[in-house]
């Protein structure tokens, strides 16, 4: 009989995928494997590892043998093959039209939620796929929370995030950085584009082939976007607080510039990797 047909045992399902993941030179074999299965399966992955009667069918052997290829022959990464990214307490959709939240994005929101103040308007600038102002709108029902993006294809995935979260209460704009956006809110917060164009060749081939470049690359020095942000935010009325997620290396020179357009009490906090990742100041009579 053949294997398509016939079931075949979770365990030597991932085993094999495993090997064949792990020989495309991908750095997380098992773990990609195991995610891809448990989606496949609609399972946690913790069924996988301690249900050992767990059979893979028909439709599901198919499904995961095109999401094994899909991994290793074009290096999609397992999220866009999955169609799901977990975000602190949430569970995103996310696809090729947004960049895919990193655990080092947690960091910011981490810091958000110990400086912001009770009922603040914040918004995230960038949304993405609207990690950041989904998860304070999630864990601060207090916040007035909003994001914006240039793309509308980002938006797009960040409103059905929303209605299937339950979360309508974030409002979505669509702006270039702060370009168009009225100065009603009393802080901003931004996983900016920070990745320098001398360093796209380095980029692992999931992030160069599939991620959007317009969310990664920002000119020589990847701090382009995170200027023009600053300059924006230090020109308003009514924000006091900015706080920004920065690529390794680059939180001094933001530092600096904050300080430099009158920004107070900047400091940077490092992520677990022990990279200065987020950096936050006060501005106007912040």
């Amino acid at each position: 009989m053949s294997p398509v047909t016939a079931g075949t045992r979770a365990r030597e399902a991932l085993d094999s995928a495993i090997i064949a993941i792990a020989a495309a030179g991908c750095e997380t074999p098992r773990l990609d494997a195991e995610l891809m299965l448990a989606g496949v399966l609609g399972v946690s992955r913790e069924r996988l590892l301690t249900d050992r009667d767990l059979v893979v069918w028909g439709p599901a052997i198919r499904s995961f043998q095109d999401a094994v290829r899909r991994r290793v022959m074009q290096r999609e990464p397992v999220a866009y093959i999955t169609g799901v990214r977990h975000f602190r307490r949430l569970e995103l959709a996310v696809d090729p039209r947004v960049l895919i939240p990193r655990p080092e994005t947690e960091l910011l929101v981490e810091v958000a939620l110990a400086r912001l103040p009770h009922g603040a308007r914040v918004l995230d600038v960038g949304t993405g796929s609207g990690a950041i102002a989904l998860a304070l709108a999630d864990e601060r029902p207090d916040l007035a929370a909003a994001g914006s993006d240039l793309s509308e294809d980002a938006l797009a995935v960040a409103r059905a995030n929303a209605a299937r979260l339950g979360l309508d209460s974030v409002e979505w704009l669509r702006a270039d950085l702060l370009d168009g956006v009225p100065d009603v809110f009393d802080a901003i917060l931004s996983n900016p584009p920070y990745v320098a164009e001398a360093d796209r060749a380095q980029l692992a081939p999931e992030i160069l082939r599939h991620e959007p470049a317009g969310a990664l690359f920002a000119g020589p020095d990847g701090l382009d976007a995170i200027r023009a942000l600053i300059d924006q935010v230090a020109a308003r009325e009514r924000v006091r607080l900015l706080i920004l997620e920065v690529g390794a290396g680059q939180a001094e020179a933001v530092e600096e510039q904050m300080r430099r357009v009158g920004f107070a009490d900047v400091c940077a906090e490092r992520d677990l990797t022990g990279i200065e990742r987020v950096v936050a100041g006060k501005c106007g009579t912040g």
